[in-house]
C-alpha cells in the first residue's frame, strides 16, 4: 500500500480522494519510481475536478509530472538509485502518474534528471516550464529574435505564462503579458514583463486582420483570443499555441496567414519525443537559474492537492504548484 490521490468513477459517482492505494492498481511498466516530487497542473485540476473527461480510465492516479527514484527496473537504460523525471506521455490521464507516492512507468517514458537541477527544483519547473521552453524554441526556429519586436505571453499569471515571461525576458526579448488578474502586475514586472495588458481586450470577438503590434506570441488561451493574436502579428511572424483554456474553438481566417505569412505553431508537450525533451530541458538549464523558481513556484504536500485543484480550476493560484511526495 501506498498514499496517494485517486481519481474513482462508480455507481456513487466522480470522486477524487486522498488515500491507501494498493501496488495492484498501478498498470504494467518496465520501471517502479519511489516518486518525490509531483506538480499539480491546469490538466490535472481539470481531471481531479471532474470538470473535464480528462482521465480516460478508473481508476486513476492523477499527476502528468514526476521526480522519482527508480526502485525496481527491467530496462537497460535505467538501474535502482537512479533519479528520472517524467513529463506527459498520456500519465495522469491513461496510466497512472505522479500524485502518489508510487509509480510504475514506461522507460521509454523518461530521462534522468538534469544535473542542474534538484528534484524539487525540477518539478517547480515541470510541464509547464517545459512547455514554455517548447513554445520559445519554436519562435526561435521561425526566425522570431529579440531584434524583430514585441512577444505577447497570453494566461501570463498561470504556470506555463509566468515560465514564458520569464525565459523570454531573460533571453533579450521585449515581453508583453497579457492577464486577467492585473492586480497582478508586479509579479509580472519581476519575471521581466516590461508591458502588462488586461487578457479582455483581445478575448472578444475581433477584426481578421488588425494592426500589427507583436513580432511573436506565447497562447496558452485559444478560442478568440489566438484568433485575435494572429490578426495582430507583425509580418512573418509566429504564434506557439500550447493551450485552450479559453476554448478549443478557433474562430478566425485564413487573412493573417495568406497576406502577413504568419505561421501558427502547434506546441505538444505530451507525446514530444525523447530527443526535442532533452534539448528542452537542457535549455532551461542554461537559461534559468534556481533562485529565480522562488517567485513562481509554491509548495504543498498530497494534503493539500485536492482543494488546491479547486484552487486553480477558481483561478486562485499563481505561477507553479510543486508537491512534495515522497
Amino acid at each position: 500500500m501506498f498514499r496517494g490521490i485517486l481519481i474513482e468513477k462508480d455507481q456513487q459517482g466522480y470522486r477524487a480522494t486522498l488515500k491507501d492505494i494498493d501496488e495492484s492498481v498501478l498498470p504494467e511498466g518496465d520501471v517502479c519510481v519511489d516518486v518525490l516530487c509531483s506538480t499539480l497542473n491546469y490538466k490535472d485540476g481539470l481531471a481531479i475536478t471532474g470538470k473535464a473527461p480528462v482521465v480516460r480510465q478508473f481508476p486513476m492516479v492523477p499527476g502528468i509530472d514526476l521526480v522519482g527514484l527508480v526502485s525496481h527496473s527491467d530496462s537497460d537504460e535505467f538501474v535502482i538509485g537512479d533519479t528520472v523525471l517524467l513529463n506527459g506521455f498520456g500519465v495522469g490521464e491513461a496510466h497512472c502518474g505522479g500524485l502518489a507516492q508510487k509509480a510504475r512507468l514506461k522507460s521509454d517514458w523518461l530521462i534522468p534528471l538534469p544535473k542542474a537541477f534538484s528534484p524539487r527544483q525540477a518539478m517547480a519547473i515541470g510541464t509547464a516550464g517545459y512547455t514554455a521552453m517548447l513554445c520559445v524554441m519554436a519562435l526561435e526556429k521561425n526566425g522570431v529574435t529579440p531584434d524583430k519586436g514585441d512577444i505577447l505571453v497570453t494566461g501570463a499569471n498561470g504556470g506555463v505564462g509566468s515560465f514564458a515571461v520569464m525565459i523570454l525576458a531573460k533571453l533579450g526579448y521585449h515581453v508583453v503579458a497579457s492577464t486577467g488578474r492585473t492586480e497582478q502586475a508586479a509579479y509580472l514586472h519581476k519575471l521581466g514583463a516590461k508591458e502588462v495588458i488586461d487578457r479582455h481586450l483581445l478575448s472578444e470577438p475581433g477584426r481578421p486582420l488588425a494592426k500589427e503590434r507583436w513580432a511573436g506570441a506565447v497562447d496558452s488561451i485559444g478560442s478568440h483570443t489566438l484568433a485575435n493574436i494572429c490578426a495582430n502579428i507583425k509580418y512573418g511572424g509566429t504564434v506557439a499555441a500550447c493551450g485552450l483554456a479559453q476554448g478549443m474553438d478557433l474562430p478566425a481566417t485564413v487573412m493573417p496567414f495568406i497576406l502577413r505569412g504568419v505561421t501558427l505553431a502547434g506546441v505538444d508537450s505530451v507525446m514530444r519525443p525523447i530527443a526535442d525533451r532533452e534539448a528542452a530541458w537542457q535549455r532551461l538549464a542554461d537559461i534559468i537559474e534556481p533562485q529565480m523558481l522562488a517567485d513562481i513556484a509554491t509548495e504543498m504536500t498530497l494534503e493539500g492537492v485536492i482543494q488546491g485543484a479547486n484552487d486553480l480550476m477558481a483561478g486562485n493560484i499563481r505561477g507553479r504548484i510543486l508537491v512534495q511526495v515522497g
